[in-house]
């Protein structure tokens, strides 16, 4: 895949910084089907820094696991900013963590519309004590590099806030 070692980098930075503050890292995944907490854990030792991976792929699972509204979903969709920053406010709730990602789109080929077309994904970072920040981007590509890309981009906006 083209952004392996992109991935890896970003990563590793995200660990050596997350362990230098003492910080427990958790994430919630949709569209990337658990592809995060997988690259995170790729590492020996990434217990001492990763905590949890919550793959919320339904809507009911948004709801159950993190607390999503029915509200929020219907109104807004599964790929939406108010979606992503309700997740991540989630994780962080259920969690032990101090610093969460979460991450919703379309991955394709199929699922997209006009509004929200394949390689849509919204992401969005919190961490505590602070509010969320959320964004949208729209990546080209299959499904994987539209997931790839999705992964290198939450992996650098946690070392943004980190």
């Amino acid at each position: 895949m083209m952004n392996d070692d992109l991935i890896s980098s970003t990563r590793d930075r995200l660990a050596e910084q997350l362990l230098r503050q003492g910080l427990l890292l958790s994430v919630a995944e949709s569209c990337t089907g658990g592809w995060l907490a997988k690259v995170c854990t790729d590492i020996s030792g990434s217990s001492n820094w990763f905590d949890r991976g919550f793959v919320t792929y339904s809507n009911r699972a948004k709801q159950q696991m993190l607390g999503v509204s029915e509200q929020t979903l219907q109104f807004e969709g599964a790929v939406s900013e108010a979606v992503v920053i309700e997740m991540v406010t989630g994780v962080l709730q259920h969690s032990d963590a101090h610093v969460a990602v979460s991450i919703s789109g379309v991955a394709g080929p199929g699922g997209g519309s006009d509004e929200k077309p394949v390689g849509t994904v919204w992401l969005a970072w919190k961490r505590m004590s602070m509010p969320a920040v959320a964004s949208c981007y729209h990546f080209d590509g299959n499904r994987d590099e539209v997931r790839s890309q999705a992964v290198e981009r939450a992996l650098q906006g946690l070392l943004d806030i980190v």
